[in-house]
């Protein structure tokens, strides 16, 4: 989560009043915050942030969200936008690049080292958050008296443009500072992909900014610095328009005046930054209840104004106006958490409840399994447990089992597996495949999930890899688990591919079959590679539990 660092003093003077150090320990928190480096009387402050509010990540956005929150000046905060003849030109050359750009200016910007110092956390903080690394969005920050408007936004040759980047001394070409700086080195997976790059040019063709790498020398800010000019590009409109929004109004706090500039594109043109609020009703009743807090329409329309919203209510409907900063604000929930916020969750005290008495247990599915477990177990078996992946070829052409419909893997990674399994017994057979040089008899089981027609189902299987098999020894043991599962079945013949021809049979209850077992033919084993003798069954047990809610035995 971002950290800003600021100074007690600094943050005091933003807010308007000198707000004791214990209380703004106590309520900075309850906006949603952690408080770092807080021990003695030291003039640093570290706050880290929640990432849902970008609005805060500088001490200029804590202190106007203080100022509310603390009742020195709840409500929404307006700012004045004054029309400038700053005209900037929009490329259709940047549509398939970085399509999305937005300015604003700011002026009479009275930048100390405190400032200048905000003003780079608050740009990093917004790259790496809402802006991806830059990946979403990127900001320039200019020194507009450096530079003549209009300025354009277009894609250029990387070998057509050279310029001073920011912090070096030497002029380079766009491909050379992908290749030399240390910036262009970290972020050029970001254009490098495109046959031209995005540049910003003023009406001399010096170039502002080559986005989202880096800024030109030329308009680096300073403390000599006075107006200044603020352009952010990417890919999402609404976090292009956010970010704007939250640097203007916070370069407002510091006493800016923001001035719009006229946007040209696609023969149209319009006005920006748009500072205009986002209008919404809630119902007082249905937020009191979603919260579980007894509040009326006033006590929600007070929450509201204490998290710098403005708030009106009329009966039990509350109309609210939300600033273009708070990105957050996206569902009536989100507002729904402001009042929670704003009335205090300290207020909120605990709530006594009537407690009834119940009695836990496990699902009629995990008692048969279980009970399953110990009777395989009893038999001399060990337990496997095996990748509910699989493939239609293992479970189908190689396994000689019947077909199902199966729930296909969309984008398979390797041809072993495209689908979720039908059948158990597939699985064990690469679990012999695999120990086929260790000591006989091997003797295996698992009690797990197969997917037959979307649904989950469980089934029980068993193998034992031995020197002598027969169908006898197969019988025994099958019949062994239908017994203890208390089950009334018929033993029939089968001729499925899986087993030896006279040596397979299906197990069947109340007429329908639900497993099967034998030997398996020299075929199968074959396919799976395995040089030893192999019998196994194979039980659909959802039929057990679904008639049990209590132990099998």
């Amino acid at each position: 989560m971002p950290v800003i660092n600021f100074g007690y003093r600094d943050l005091c003077s933003l807010i308007g009043e000198e707000v004791p150090r214990e209380r703004l320990l106590e309520r900075i928190p309850m906006i949603g915050a952690d408080m770092h480096d807080t021990e003695g009387e030291v003039e640093e402050m570290s706050v880290e942030f929640f990432p849902d509010r970008p609005d805060l990540y500088s001490v200029e956005g804590l202190a106007r969200g203080m100022r509310a929150f603390l009742d020195i000046e709840p409500g929404m905060m307006e700012y004045e936008v004054e029309d400038t003849d700053i005209d900037v030109y929009i490329d259709d050359s940047v549509k398939d690049v970085r399509p999305i750009f937005l300015c604003a200016a700011v002026f009479d910007v009275d930048i100390d080292d405190a400032m200048l110092r905000s003003i780079m956390e608050m740009q990093e903080k917004l790259h790496i958050t809402i802006g991806r690394k830059r990946s979403k969005l990127a900001i320039g920050i200019h020194d507009l008296d450096k530079v003549t408007p209009p300025f354009t936004y277009k894609a250029v040759d990387p070998h057509s443009i050279r310029f001073v980047p920011l912090a070096k001394t030497e002029e380079w070409d766009l491909e050379e500072i992908l290749e030399k700086h240390e910036k262009g080195v970290g972020y050029r997976h970001l254009v490098e992909k495109y046959d031209r790059y995005p540049v910003i040019t003023d009406a001399n063709g010096d170039v502002l900014s080559f986005p989202p790498i880096i800024n030109g020398a030329l308009t680096t800010v300073t403390t000599e610095t006075h107006n200044l000019f603020i352009d952010v590009t990417g890919y999402d409109e609404k976090m292009v328009k956010g970010a704007l929004d939250i640097i203007c109004t916070s370069l407002a706090e510091r006493g800016g005046s923001i001035g719009s500039v006229v946007m040209h594109a696609d023969g149209k043109e319009w006005r920006s930054p748009d500072l205009s609020s986002t209008s919404w009703s809630i119902s007082a009743s249905e937020c009191s209840k979603f919260l579980g807090a007894d509040l009326t329409p006033e006590d929600t329309v007070e929450a509201l104004r204490r998290m710098g919203l403005d708030a009106m209510a009329d009966g039990d409907t509350v109309y609210v106006e939300v600033p273009s900063t708070r990105l957050d604000i996206m569902h009536k929930v989100d507002l729904f958490e402001d009042v929670a916020t704003g009335y205090g969750f300290e207020r909120f005290g605990v709530k006594k409840h009537t407690l009834s008495q119940t009695t836990g247990g496990l699902k009629p599915t995990t008692l048969v399994s279980d009970s399953v477990r110990d009777v395989m177990v009893g038999l001399g078996f060990t337990e496997v447990t095996t990748l509910t992946l699989s493939s239609q070829r293992d479970e189908f052409v190689m396994s000689g089992l019947p077909e199902k419909d199966v729930v296909r893997v969309l984008n398979p990674i390797t041809e072993d597996h495209t689908c979720l399994r039908a059948y158990l017994i597939p699985s064990l057979l690469r679990i012999l495949l695999r120990n086929k040089r260790r000591d006989l008899p091997q003797m295996i089981f698992e009690v797990g999930d197969v997917i037959e027609d979307t649904k989950r189902r469980t089934h029980a299987a068993a193998a034992v890899m031995a020197s002598k098999t027969s169908f006898t020894s197969i019988k025994s043991y099958t019949e062994s688990l239908l017994r203890e599962l208390r089950a009334e079945y018929e033993i029939r013949a089968s001729d499925i591919a899986t087993f030896i021809p006279g040596r397979g049979a299906e197990v069947v209850v109340d007429g329908e079959t639900v497993g099967y077992f034998g030997e398996v033919s020299p075929e199968v084993l074959a396919n799976f590679e395995i040089n030893h003798p192999v019998m196994a069954f194979e039980i659909d047990l959802s039929g057990f539990a679904a008639s049990r809610s209590g132990s099998i035995f």
